[in-house]
């Protein structure tokens, strides 16, 4: 656990030291005001904030905000030219306007196939025809039975041709209609690709950087833009994985910044992360100002105290006068002697004892071996 001291808080915290003594003169426990504090530093953020990152490889060929513009969201940032994608999209749209003119009322392929279908109906209906009067005339003895197999061969081949080319008509009319609803598919995928190569604002707020300009080539998945609320700041710290578990919602903190020096700013704590940084073994917890705050600038440095506990008026020791965590020597009677004691709440520099000790009591230094 580690604190810092702000100047104008110094009767905030009670982290006085005790009066100066010689080494072996003895001490008294002294009743004040203590602050149980975890140090946490880390960075004023823009509350939302977010990157804007490219989907698609390409030149910048507009941008349409700059740093400080105030943008909604759908609204668009920057515009990427890609040559191969339009050309996709114009192959698409060519693929779409060809489906449809075949399904048309004048297409070409469909009217020579119902013509064809036409046709074979008219001519299997005068072979019917032909058949049927074959037929009867082969009972009057009129033909032989040779030109009856005749008329019958003749009509059996056209009623199949033209079911052939029934069956052709709709087979290829379902093609058509299937070739369709594919170019429609493509179309929409290339132009739904070609949208990604207009940047746009996913939430309303204030652009507080950008990292292209006109020209440049952006590369998919490269950062294109920090985005944010304009007047709400998250102040995100990390805090020491020993002392996270002293940390609760709602807990007060105050903070500095190294952009306005000295001033105290109060605060209290919003969210927990449970998942530590394995890099430098912390727990990002943030905290939300007490009052707006006007901080025009974001990603600046901060040190703050998070408050754990208050007691007024508790009797504390200079902590160096602990043994371990549960023993310090006094003098009894003339005597030095080790004495247990209880222990509450700890700063950089007192600690609280709860029993074990009163004000009278004569505290010596730790022993030196």
């Amino acid at each position: 656990m580690k604190s810092f001291l702000f100047p104008s808080l110094v009767g905030f915290f009670f982290l006085l030291s005790l009066c100066s003594c010689k080494k072996t003169e003895p001490l008294h426990p002294q009743r004040k005001d203590i602050v149980e504090s975890v140090y946490a530093s880390g960075t004023i953020i823009a509350t939302n904030e977010y990157n804007l990152f490219s989907l698609a490889n390409g030149t910048i060929v507009k941008k349409l905000v700059n740093d400080g513009d105030s943008v909604h969201r759908g609204q668009a940032l920057f515009e990427v030219k890609n040559d191969p994608q339009s050309a996709r999209v114009e192959t698409a749209l060519e693929a779409l306007r060809k489906a449809q003119s075949d399904l048309s009322e004048n297409s070409s392929v469909l009217q020579s196939l119902r013509l064809t279908m036409q046709s074979a109906r008219l001519k299997a209906k005068n072979d019917s025809l032909q058949y049927e009067r074959s037929k009867n005339l082969f009972a009057s003895n009129a033909i032989t039975h040779s030109q009856l197999e005749t008329a019958e061969l003749a009509y059996t081949a056209s009623a199949n041709d033209s079911k052939a080319a029934e069956e052709h008509y709709h087979s290829t009319l379902n093609d058509l209609r299937l070739a369709k609803s594919n170019a429609n598919s493509q179309l929409s995928a290339a132009q739904s690709e070609l949208e990604n190569f207009t940047i746009k604002s996913d939430a309303d707020g204030v652009v507080f950087k950008t990292n292209k300009e006109l020209g440049e080539a952006v590369r998919a998945g490269e950062l294109i833009a920090l985005i944010g609320e304009r007047d709400h700041r998250t102040i995100k710290l990390a805090v020491d994985e020993q002392d996270i578990d002293k940390i609760a919602i709602g807990q007060q903190i105050v903070l500095k910044t190294d952009i306005t020096g000295n001033t105290i700013y109060t605060a209290h704590v919003i969210r927990i992360y449970p998942v530590m940084n394995t890099l430098d073994q912390t727990f990002r917890v943030d905290g939300e100002f007490d009052t707006l705050s006007s901080m025009p600038f974001v990603h600046h440095s901060v040190e703050a105290n998070i408050i754990i506990t208050k007691k007024k008026s508790v009797l504390v020791i200079p902590r160096s006068m602990l043994i371990g965590e549960d023993s310090v020597m006094v003098r009894v009677d003339g005597k030095e002697k080790k004495v247990a004691v209880a222990i509450g709440i700890k700063t950089l520099d007192d600690v609280e004892i709860v029993s074990g000790l009163d004000e009278h009591s004569e505290i010596l230094p730790p022993p030196t071996n």
